[in-house]
């Protein structure tokens, strides 16, 4: 079958086009014709040498698919073959033929195109388990999304929008992307060149209150400005450390305000616990998917043998939303 292949690790360079064997679906597994799946910034990260995939999981690039059910591995039931699904993967989403758990599978809505529904596992059930599960955002509470314009950050928009809609929702972005993150639903938008210490400007908004929820992926830098914009047992959740791993923390005043910082990654969750968030995510949010009240907005889709120039999008950061590669 044809794969996006690492020819080491590194820069674009390494990404080549080529062939391998088709992966046969193990106990609980299915093999899912690939119609479409995204990259996403892990994709770049494991690119580079520096996330590989948990034991068992393909190195093959890629989180999510979408597709058809080509084949049922042992011990399958409740799915048939052509079934259109949607899934979470460990890895190998970059190519022709793609293995999943079958508890990792969501049925497209026929509402949705395989473009739309390959942008939905990784991004959205980020947003939703970190945001809804673990960060346990309420109606009318606020919350703060880092990063406006990524895949997690317009995913957690839209799904606040659609869930919760009376939360007030603050992001920071870049000057360029602000119009934009405005316009699907945030109530303000924080310029983050500007403004690198938000949190005066996340009191003012809140009258000196503070948020309930914070969704970050920068890491050391924002720590002390997430810190200073949590309310009273507000929560922050990290799923990345792009600038740094280390930064100091006033443990004491921490504990006087109750917070909590909770560090979360999907991808290495055992195969159970995301099978269970896949499932409360089927049954919350992906109605919200069916009838249309989310839509996954899409920058561009790119053929599978320009994977090199979708890599180089995502590393410019000139997308909006999520960039789909199209595999057959």
């Amino acid at each position: 079958m044809k794969a996006v292949l690492l020819d080491g690790f590194g820069g674009l360079e390494v990404l080549k086009v080529g062939e391998v064997d088709r992966p046969k679906p193990a106990e609980g597994q299915v093999l899912v014709k690939v119609v479409a799946t995204t990259v996403n910034r892990p994709d770049l990260v494991q690119r580079e040498g520096k996330y590989p995939p948990p034991p068992g999981d393909s190195e093959i690039l890629g989180l999510e698919v979408a597709g058809t059910i080509e084949e049922l591995g042992p011990g399958v039931t409740g799915w048939q073959v052509g079934e259109r699904v949607m899934s979470l993967v460990g890895g190998g989403g970059y190519a022709e033929y793609a293995v999943a758990y079958a508890s990792h599978l969501m049925r497209i809505p026929d509402s949705m195109s395989f473009e739309e529904a390959a942008c939905v596992c990784e991004s959205y059930i980020t947003a939703f388990l970190n945001v809804f599960m673990i960060g346990g955002l309420k109606d009318n509470n606020t919350v703060i999304l880092h990063g406006g314009g990524g895949g997690v950050n317009t995913a957690g928009v839209q799904l606040c929008k659609a869930l919760v809609p009376n939360t007030r929702i603050i992001v920071t972005a870049a000057p360029e992307k602000l119009a934009r993150v405005k316009e699907i639903g945030a109530d303000l938008v924080i310029n983050f060149r500007e403004t690198p210490d938000f949190s005066e400007t996340v009191k003012e908004f809140t009258n000196k209150k503070g948020v309930d929820v914070i969704l970050d992926h920068v890491g050391a830098k924002y720590l002390q400005p997430n810190m200073n914009s949590l309310a009273y047992a507000g929560r922050l959740v990290l799923i990345g450390v792009i600038s740094g791993i280390k930064a100091e923390l006033n443990l004491a005043l921490m504990m006087v305000k109750r917070q909590q910082i909770i560090g979360s990654v999907l991808r290495s969750r055992p195969v159970k616990d995301k099978g269970e968030i896949v499932a409360e995510f089927t049954r919350t949010a992906l109605p919200k998917f069916a009838d249309r009240t989310i839509v996954p907005i899409i920058e561009k889709v790119f053929p599978l043998d320009e994977v090199v120039a979708a890599h180089r999008m995502m590393e410019e950061d000139k997308h909006f939303g999520k960039i789909v590669l199209k595999i057959q």
